[in-house]
This record gives C-alpha cells, structure tokens and sequence, in this order.
C-alpha cells in the first residue's frame, strides 16, 4: 500500500489543509476535497526533509542523540528538521475547547489557537536556569555549527503543528471546530519554547520567512546572550522578549546558571541596545520565591530596566513544571497577590504601572506611566 504526496509548488500554504490525501495500492493520484480543512490523511505524510535545501535526507536527520529525541517526544514534541522543534501550548488546547486562553492573547490581543510555538534550537543554549522546565542536563552546546534553511524550518513547523492538532478534529462535541479549522494556518509564532533561539544564526531570516508564509506576528524571547546576532538580524520580530531574572551577577551565577564565562556581560549589553529596537520590547521577569523576590533587589531591577528602556514589563511567577521540579518545588512558586505586590513596587521604582494581569498565570503585565 502506497502513499502518493502531493507537491504544493503553486498553492499557498493557506491552503494545504485542503487536500485530502489518499492511500491507494495503484498508485492512482490523490483526490481533492473542496471542503473545509481535513488532516485524516497527514499520518501518512512524509516529512519534506531535504527538499528546502536540496540535499539528501540523511543529511537533515535530527542531530540529537537518539535517547534525547525519545524524550523530547514522549513530552509530545515534534522535532523540525535537525535542531528545531514545535510543540502544542496546553494554552491553544484550552482554547480549542473554548476553556482558557494565554495571557497573550489577554495582554496583546494573539489567538491563542493560532498560535505556533517552535524553537529553532531546542537542546542548545547557553544557560541551564534553575527554573527551566527543559531537561537541561541535555544542553548539546552553545552554537550550531550546521543548520537548516529558514524557509525550511518555516513549512516544516506548519506541518508538524497540524500532525499535532490533527485528533483534535475528532472531538467534535468538545472542540470548537471553527478554532480548530482556523488552528491549520497559524498567525502568530512564539520562537521559544527551549533552548536559546538566537543560537540559530539566521534568526532574523526566520522571522521574516514567518511573516512571509502569512504570520501577522511574531514573538521571539532571548536571554540576551548573543547581542551581535540581535543587532544583525535581517528582520525584527513585532515583539521581542528579553528575559531578567537576575539583577547582580552573583544572582545570575546561581539562578541563570550560565555555561559561557561572559554571560552577564553579553546580557548587559543587550540591555544597552535594547532600547534601539523598533519591534515592542518587553522585560520578562520570571520571580522566583526565595531567590530573586527579595525586595532587596528592587533597586538593582529598576536600574537595569530603566537602561532597557521597554514598552512592558511582565511579572510572572516560575512554574513548577517539567523538569525544574527536580531542581525547585512547589515552594518556589508565587502566589498571584504577591506577583501584583511586588510588580506594584517594581512599577514605582520604574515609572510604570499596572496595565493587566491574569490570575491563572500568576502574571501581570505593567506599562510605562
């Protein structure tokens, strides 16, 4: 029984969901159904691997240790190509079934099941924070010295997030089927979910082929690591995150946990630069309780978020989630009136004030005043 997969050189993106593809033992071509999106026959896909770059498969198997790719898809990742990967947010889920939304969607006015959450370095980074819920024991190191092409990686994340939405097509009494129909061509893509993403030198590259292949926004977060590559990037995101948990680098040391020598001072840089951008910046303080909570710090945040100059500063609390929970528990996390307490006197050390905040997330979001 063979499996016949039709090529897409002429038809938009937006409109692959729209062939049905069928198996058949003759071979004959696969018929076309002029309905609403089906993904039944995307099991049988085979991944283009190759076709972007215009090399040989083998060339593009993932380069990750075999153990590590087990894992990372019993965690329902799908993995992209050699170093890249997508995985469904528990947020889109929630949204299909008209349940929830992300605070994104909240704060910045997304569609949270339209949202495309990848990372184009998923086991590569240069810190292993305490409070990751990556398994940071795998960190494969903090560069690529090989990678795939931009375009690539683009089509590839759009496939693997309807082979991961596909069952949910299904559930036709608890799925909202006009969100799932829409979730097959996603607007938004949060470049993140593990690792550092600016390891990926054509970051800028991969944003403007988002935005090419129809996405209207893109959010790319970074620890601030690689400066250079920010300054360089082809293309700005519409809203780039820059992650500050540690306001010393006695702090950063024990809590960021940087793996290169020069961390804090490439982070600072960033700060430097940060105000250059165009796109909307954001600090992202990720609070941690009985690390970075302290109000002795308050003075030491304000100082650097006033040099970054951002449009917004989110206040989250860490999650015990994934695999920090083999480094901190349930302790460590802050409940949502202490996230609003201490954003307040973040807001008043910075001039900003309270704009939003959501209380499932345990996140609040200020503005500047």
């Amino acid at each position: 029984m063979g499996i016949r997969v039709i090529k897409h050189k002429d038809k938009p993106l937006a409109n692959i969901t729209k062939t049905v593809i069928k198996r058949s033992s003759k071979g004959e071509a696969p018929e076309k159904d002029s309905g609403k999106p089906v993904l039944t026959g995307l099991k049988g896909l085979k991944s283009l691997k190759g076709t972007a770059l215009g090399v040989k498969q083998k060339e593009l198997e993932p380069m990750l240790p075999e153990e590590l790719q087990k894992l990372l898809v019993k965690q329902h990742y799908h993995i992209v190509g050699r170093h890249s990967a997508v995985k469904v947010c528990e947020w889109l889920r929630r949204s299909l079934m008209n349940e929830s939304c992300c605070y994104k969607e909240q704060f910045y006015g997304i569609k949270s099941h339209r949202c495309l959450q990848m990372t184009p370095a998923v086991s590569w980074c240069t810190q292993k924070c305490a409070f990751c819920w990556r398994p940071v024991e795998w960190t494969l190191g903090t560069e690529l010295k090989e990678w795939d092409d931009p375009d690539f990686i683009v089509e590839e994340s759009i496939k693997a997030q309807r082979l991961l939405l596909s069952g949910y097509g299904g559930l036709k009494e608890r799925v909202d089927q006009k969100k799932w129909e829409e979730a097959q061509n996603p607007t938004q893509a949060a470049i993140s979910l593990a690792g550092e993403p600016t390891i990926y030198p054509q970051i800028g590259d991969l944003i403007a082929s988002f935005h090419k292949h129809g996405f209207e926004s893109t959010f790319l977060v970074t620890n601030g690591t690689f400066p250079d590559r920010l300054k360089e990037m082809s293309k700005e995101p519409t809203q780039l995150y820059l992650s500050l948990e540690a306001p010393t680098p006695q702090l950063y040391k024990q809590l960021d946990r940087p793996i290169i020598k020069d961390g804090w001072e490439r982070l600072n840089e960033t700060i430097d630069i940060f105000p250059l951008f165009k796109s909307k910046r954001v600090i992202r303080m990720t609070m941690v309780r009985g690390w970075n909570d302290s109000e002795k710090y308050i003075p030491k945040f304000a100082e650097l978020i006033n040099k970054a100059e951002p449009d917004f500063i989110e206040v989250k609390s860490y999650m015990c989630v994934g695999y920090s929970r083999k480094r901190l528990t349930l302790d460590n996390m802050l409940s949502h009136k202490e996230i609003l307490d201490f954003s307040e006197k973040i807001g008043k050390a910075t001039g900003f004030s309270l704009k939003d905040s959501k209380e499932d997330s345990r996140v609040a979001l200020l503005k500047k005043a």
